[in-house]
């Protein structure tokens, strides 16, 4: 018999059957605590997962791990998934991160997330500090990993407690997964339990995460028949007979949690465990769930049991006032009610704020709210979701409810579910904002705001499901008297979604109908520009001339006072620049194009012109200031939280700004950094084919033969044509490669190809894309006479566009195409053009070739300088296999390399900065070299070392010494 000395199973520490889940947590915990205490550096389990099917004890698990967990002077941090509330965006991630939060001041949760404040504010129930920009999905995970990173290294060790991790919502689930795999170096411990079988689809990365993190899952069995009369007998006391117990093992199928139930119910009936108490046993047992739960529930009256109806849709933990208010039961009747629900153990004190309850077990959760009949329990969503709202818990609370609520045409609703949508947009999480677009159109919303729904479900759709994003939005397009400026807005997501999913000549199409029938001139306005942004970036175009004369004559008479006129003027440069016009004109529209500001986030608007026209600066001989326009349209991307393909591309093109400049170090780095975003983002092909090209020419500057052909063909690429405009162009950069394998004919057909689409074009800027230099070194073997006239015409066109680095490049290639005597000169212009730029990559390869032509001739001691100098400049750029030609063109010579000077990338030395300020002053060479005592081919290499440093030519070297006070202060 029970007495009431005897200590209930409930409430010991100890788990019947339990000990090798045990016996991992406490091993788990130790390699923790070793992490701080610097026992040890290498954790094998960062994470440990306890799996089941429903009853099984993984809450009792968790629950006793928390206890160990701060016995042991471990933090712990804990979530839980809910069954009802599966549809609520990062609720888990709320659990983890907001207790710790809710402690801290204001001043103090700004300090620790720092820029990440409005990013990840909306996520975490904060108040962002100023507007509320929507970030893609990539930038909130970021944020995520930030904060609980922070969290971590403030708290630790940190044990992060997450138990029924199949009712998690998916946006917590995909966070998860995501973070779960980079905390090796963490001290931090994650334990998670799960119903295996219930796991979402979006759980997916997690399992194989769990399966590939040194142990296997901890997959719980049931209890044995022993386990079941341990349990029984120490309720009800030892005399149990062993029949009885078995019959009980039986009853429970060796369920924990059915077996404690049973046994405490068999105490409070004061069953002894004999054969006699058998059909009372089987009674007790069948009332735990299913039918028999429902009937014990019935018989204890009708407001307890439209109380516990309540609780249940709710979902636990649930506040007893709300469910009151749900109910309609006054104070005493809802006390009444929680008094009984809690003697027949279905309520429990909750584990959240002060007074919530939740259910003693999901199983009994499920139950209660699967017997509801379907318009009752419908009805009671309704009023919950009305109950919320008026309590002040938010239109995403209720908007859960709505979801479960039959459509009525409700205006009421629709405005709830699209606040609530704006809500998730806001915390990044897509998904869920387009589950309740879709079904606030479901409702329906008036006639006048279908249009904007569609547009707003356009945008949620956008990053994961572009095919989806151009359906709703053709829709929105076919509603009568859309507003002008919505449907400019639906016309741009429209063209970026057909460009995103390589249908860019749709996209013309879209854009040129829609600019015939704008209703106003602003509105026209920014039509056209959207017209040419899609045609220029569309790979082949056929009506390219005309489309430049057209934006020329628009372009030429507007004074950038709007932003339609300011894109229009950023695309006037950027065609200039592909067209290879005289660089003055390409860089005055932009100048003139960047007067009053240009956003690279505007959501209707896109980041390509602005990219663009920063891109004008570099291939104008102005990088330094495309980098700073770069990292102000990264900047931008950041503190948006776009983290995804927006931020992958502006890495890659910062990078290409610094392979152009020579930095090939830096330009790598930036480019896998690029390569990495990209590859985290699912269908950011484009930000790909940018980020592989660029790094692959780069590797090749570095002499990386085999890096670069691997990651081509990682990639594959060079085994097919984008249908959108790439730069640097992927056929040329593919060629570059086969050339550096020695692959000339291949290399051949390629260019020549590339030659005829770009000419068809009108395209002929070398600078921007130097096919022909290119083809040139390819035919040098076979046929060098064409050769050297695809580099004279490279040349002439160079001269054309005038900038020094296109100018020195294509020279530098005639130079080596031409050969023998004539080579020399060439080699010497070459250099000389190239030290009036900012390209110091392309200057070390010209002064090394310049050097071994000269070698060759016999003039030794001008080689040696020359070399020299190359050696210098390839060292410092990073370039390895120039380096090793310089010294073997030396060696070869008879000549030993001399000690490098390497050169101070950032500072300006004071002897260069005076021939800097000496040259913007007018003076000639002579002059500026007699008052340093320097020879005029000394002053030159300073001027060259200047222009490589700070990044211009010497168009912009005025620019630079007007600033530089300004910005060394």
């Amino acid at each position: 018999m029970a007495t009431e000395s005897r200590q209930s199973i409930t409430d010991r520490r100890t788990l019947i059957e339990r000990q090798r889940e045990l016996e991992a947590l406490d091993a788990a915990f130790r390699e923790l605590r070793g992490t701080t205490e610097g026992l040890s550096r290498a954790r094998r389990r960062g994470l440990l997962a306890l799996t089941g099917r429903a009853g099984l004890g993984k809450t009792a698990l968790i629950t006793e791990a928390r206890a160990r967990a701060a016995a042991s002077g471990l933090t712990v941090l804990s979530g839980r998934g809910g069954e009802s509330e599966q549809g609520s965006a990062f609720r888990v991630v709320r659990q983890l991160m907001q207790p710790s939060l809710a402690r801290m001041d204001e001043a103090q949760r700004h300090a620790l997330l720092g820029s990440w404040y409005d990013i990840v504010a909306a996520v975490l129930g904060l108040e962002a500090k100023g507007a509320t920009p929507a970030p893609d999905p990539t930038g909130v995970r970021e944020g995520l990993d930030w904060v609980m990173t922070r969290l971590t290294v403030q708290q630790a060790p940190v044990v992060l407690l997450l138990d029924d991790l199949h009712w998690a919502d998916a946006e917590s689930l995909s966070w998860l997964a995501s973070f779960a795999s980079r905390i090796e170096d963490l001290p931090l411990l994650i334990v998670v339990a799960y119903r295996p079988d219930e796991l979402p689809p979006e759980a997916g990365e997690l399992r194989g995460l769990v399966a590939d993190h040194g142990d296997r899952p901890h997959d719980l069995a049931p209890l044995t028949a022993d386990g079941v009369a341990q349990i029984v007998r120490s309720e009800i006391g030892e005399t149990a007979e062993d029949q009885f117990c078995k019959e009980c093992w039986l009853a429970t199928t060796g369920s924990p949690f059915e077996a404690v139930e049973l046994a405490i119910r068999l105490a409070e009936r004061n069953l002894g465990g004999t054969a006699d108490d058998l059909p009372a046993m089987r009674e007790l047992a069948a009332a735990i769930t299913g039918p028999g739960l429902i009937a014990r529930l019935e018989r204890l009256g009708t407001a307890t049991v439209r109380f516990a109806h309540t609780a249940a849709v709710l979902g636990s933990p649930f506040a007893p006032q709300l469910a009151a208010t749900i109910a309609v039961l006054g104070e005493q009747a809802a006390a009444e009610a929680t008094r009984k629900l809690r003697a027949a153990r279905i309520l429990a004190e909750g584990h959240g704020p002060e007074g919530e309850l939740e259910f003693v077990h999901p199983l009994i959760t499920t139950t209660i709210y699967e017997s509801i009949s379907t318009d009752f329990r419908a009805g009671l969503h309704d009023a919950a979701a009305q109950a919320v709202l008026a309590a002040g818990y938010g239109p995403a609370v209720a908007a859960r409810h709505l979801l479960e609520v039959p459509c009525d045409g409700s205006t009421e609703t629709v405005e709830c579910l699209r606040e609530a949508a704006r809500e998730y947009l806001r915390a990044g999480a897509t998904e869920a904002a387009g589950r309740l677009l879709t079904r606030a159109l479901q409702e329906p919303p008036l006639p006048k705001d279908r249009a904007a729904i569609l547009h707003e479900l356009a945008c949620a759709t956008f990053l994961m499901e572009p095919t989806a994003t151009v359906r709703h939005l053709r829709q929105a397009l076919a509603e009568p008297d859309v507003d002008p400026d919505l449907r400019a807005s639906v016309v741009f997501r429209l063209t970026q979604a057909l460009a995103h999913t390589d249908q860019m000549a749709e996209a013309v199409r879209v854009a040129t109908e829609e600019a015939k029938h704008a209703p106003n001139p602003r509105v026209k306005l920014r039509m056209q520009a959207d017209q040419f942004v899609w045609g220029m970036f569309r790979t082949e175009d056929r009506d390219s001339p005309a489309r430049s004369r057209t934006l020329a004559r628009l372009a030429e008479h507007l004074p950038g006072r709007s932003l339609e006129e300011r894109y229009i003027l950023g695309l006037r440069a950027w065609d200039a620049v592909m067209r290879g016009e005289p660089r003055k004109t390409a860089l005055g529209y932009a100048e003139k194009a960047l007067h009053g500001g240009m956003s690279w986030t505007d959501e209707n608007r896109g980041f390509e012109v602005p990219a663009s026209v920063a891109l004008v600066f570099m291939y104008g001989d102005r990088p330094r200031q495309a980098e700073e326009l770069f990292e102000t349209g990264i900047a931008e991307c950041v503190a948006k939280g776009w983290c995804g393909s927006h931020l992958a591309l502006g890495q890659s093109l910062a990078g290409y700004i610094r392979y152009r400049r020579g930095c090939l170090a830096e330009a790598e780095d930036l480019e896998l950094q690029g390569l990495r975003i990209a590859d985290r983002v699912e269908g950011a092909v484009p930000a790909q084919w940018f980020a592989v090209g660029i790094l692959v020419q780069t590797l090749l500057a570095r002499g990386r033969v085999t890096e670069a052909r691997a990651l081509a063909d990682r990639y594959h690429f060079g085994e097919a044509t984008p249908n959108a405009v790439i730069y640097p162009d992927p056929r040329t950069v593919y060629a570059e490669l086969l050339l550096a394998e020695g692959r000339h004919a291949e290399a051949v057909r390629l260019l020549s190809s590339v030659g005829e689409w770009l000419d068809g074009r009108a395209w002929r800027n070398p600078s921007w894309c130097p096919w022909q230099l290119r083809l040139a070194s390819a035919l040098a073997p076979t046929a060098p006479q064409e050769a050297i006239g695809h580099a004279q015409d490279a040349v002439r066109r160079a001269r054309e566009f005038g900038a020094a680095s296109a100018i020195g490049q294509a020279l530098h290639t005639l130079a080596e195409v031409t050969g023998g005597p004539a080579a020399v000169d060439l080699y010497a212009e070459a250099v000389d053009h190239l030290e009036q730029s900012p390209a110091a990559y392309e200057l070390a390869r010209a002064q090394v070739g310049h050097g071994a032509a000269l070698s060759r001739n016999g003039r030794l001691q001008e080689a040696a300088d020359r070399l020299y100098q190359g050696l210098e400049g390839a060292v410092h750029c990073g370039a390895e296999a120039l380096a090793a030609r310089a010294r073997g063109e030396l060696s070869t010579a008879g000549m030993r390399p001399l000690p490098l000077r390497y050169v101070q990338a950032d500072t300006l030395t004071a002897q260069e900065l005076r021939t800097a300020e000496l040259t913007v002053k007018g003076h000639p060479v002579a002059v500026v070299a007699k008052e340093l005592r320097l020879t005029e081919q000394g002053v030159r290499q300073l001027l060259s070392r200047v222009y490589r440093k700070i990044g211009t030519d010497a168009a912009g070297l005025a620019g630079f010494l007007e600033d530089r006070p300004r910005r060394h202060h």
